[in-house]
């Protein structure tokens, strides 16, 4: 069968699930967008790979990782293989020096890592075609920005971000990085970097 390989296109609040994430994949050099819905710590996870953040202490799949390094076992993809009434089943494809294996995953997981080694997403045909959305052609063909998106509302517990000071920002930015809420962080920051630009 073959594969088709896909990139983080977006992670956004779940509108149909409460404490739910949804993570886009887009098809590379295509129109189809799968989206997946996720639990908030994945989603954390994934975000914090993505914006390039650095936590204090190692998350679990930054432990994931330096384990796999101190082992020499490299992570060459991810593939999510099938599709049963609605959650999405996935594989890590895993080699040493001597051996290559799958690796049974939740898919959240699998993407979590994905983005820390920098490896290869990758769906089947038949997935696409039965959870997968067409999007229309944006003009210039320009590939967007993953984007993490989330009112600001939902964000800092019914604060909203528009009507605080630059101080206040700041320290609420403090005060959710010291509880380890990445996602949080990341729209004040952004609230902070857009308040600096203007």
């Amino acid at each position: 069968m073959k594969k088709i390989e896909l990139e983080i296109v977006a992670l956004s609040h779940s509108i149909t699930q409460t404490h739910s994430y949804a993570v886009v994949l887009g098809e590379i050099n295509g129109l189809r967008r799968l989206p997946i819905v996720i639990g908030g710590f994945e989603a954390q996870a994934i975000a914090v790979a993505l914006e390039k953040m650095q936590p204090s202490r190692p998350l679990t799949h930054d432990l994931m990782k330096n384990f796999m390094n101190a082992f020499a076992i490299d992570l060459h993809e991810i593939i999510i293989c099938d599709l049963q009434e609605g959650i999405f089943y996935s594989k890590l494809v895993c080699s040493s020096e001597n051996d290559t294996v799958e690796i049974d995953s939740r898919t959240s997981d699998a993407l979590a890592l994905a983005v820390r080694f920098g490896c290869p997403i990758f769906t089947y045909e038949n997935i696409l075609e039965s959870a997968g959305i067409l999007m229309e052609d944006t003009p210039g063909g320009k590939k967007k920005k993953v984007k993490t998106e989330t009112s600001d509302k939902e964000l800092t517990g019914k604060t909203d971000l528009k009507t605080m000071t630059l101080e206040e920002l700041n320290s609420l930015l403090n005060e959710v990085l010291e509880n380890e809420d990445y996602i949080r962080a990341i729209a004040i920051r952004d609230e902070i970097n857009t308040r600096k630009k203007s």
